[in-house]
């Protein structure tokens, strides 16, 4: 999320992952899988080369923390590392719906916060601005 919104708060500048490790305190090489994952989502465009970096795909206002969160993590909740959904327990017929609960409010409320919301939300100098 962190790189999310530096890239967002740039503007539709592009953004390397030098100046984005620097910004946001993340270690430069932790950064290169992620941004794949978020370009494999369609969520990054980049441009390869020294004048090179990422900018967003679409409007910060059209990307959810849900879809940012899906793209680096898979399901947005799981229970022993396999989706909320496809979970059984022997005598505790209860359970499974309690965990789609969870799974559907936290879908609901990670698809309602756009990054256009959290960087309204945040001090100029926390967005890397």
């Amino acid at each position: 999320m962190q790189a999310m919104l530096a890239i967002a708060a740039a503007g539709g500048r592009l953004v390397n992952t030098n100046e984005l490790a620097a910004l946001q305190g993340i270690p430069a090489t932790y950064l290169p899988p992620l941004l794949y994952d978020l370009r494999r989502a369609e969520l990054l465009s980049s441009r390869p080369g020294n004048v090179g970096g990422y900018s967003l795909a679409r409007g910060a206002d059209r990307i959810t923390v849900g879809d940012v969160m899906r793209a680096v993590s898979g399901e947005l909740s799981s229970i022993r590392g396999r989706p909320a959904q496809s979970v059984s327990y022997v005598g505790a017929r209860a359970l499974p719906r309690l965990w789609r609960s969870v799974h559907s409010l936290t879908a609901e409320l990670l698809d309602g916060i756009t990054l256009r919301d959290l960087l309204d939300e945040l001090p100029e100098s926390a967005a890397g601005r």
